[in-house]
């Protein structure tokens, strides 16, 4: 694998928009040269027989059926409100109009 080099690390972060002082450019180098080793190192795994998965644990959906039920009237849902119009919740204004 090839080494980076400072240049690379400073057009990395360019593109990333990233600024970096001089310092922490020597500092990235070493690091982002360790994230790429360990990078090619699980890309060596055997995985020719291993079926993708989205999920490391088997998910079951727990969710209910979609069925229709009955469900609380608009005035049941209102009767607790301070304030209503037209069958909705009646909240102040926070935003103008501009």
């Amino acid at each position: 694998m090839s080494e980076l080099t400072r240049d690379d690390v400073a057009h990395l972060a360019g593109l990333a928009r990233i600024e970096l002082s001089t310092t922490e450019l020597d500092k990235m180098v070493g690091e982002l040269g360790i994230i790429l080793e360990s990078v090619a190192q699980v890309q060596q795994a055997p995985i020719g027989d291993v079926e993708p998965m989205s999920h490391p644990m088997p998910l079951v959906n727990v969710t209910r059926p979609d069925v229709v039920r009955e469900s609380l009237a608009a005035t049941a849902a209102l009767a607790g409100a301070p304030e209503q119009d037209q069958q909705r919740f009646a909240v102040p204004r926070i935003l103008d109009e501009d």
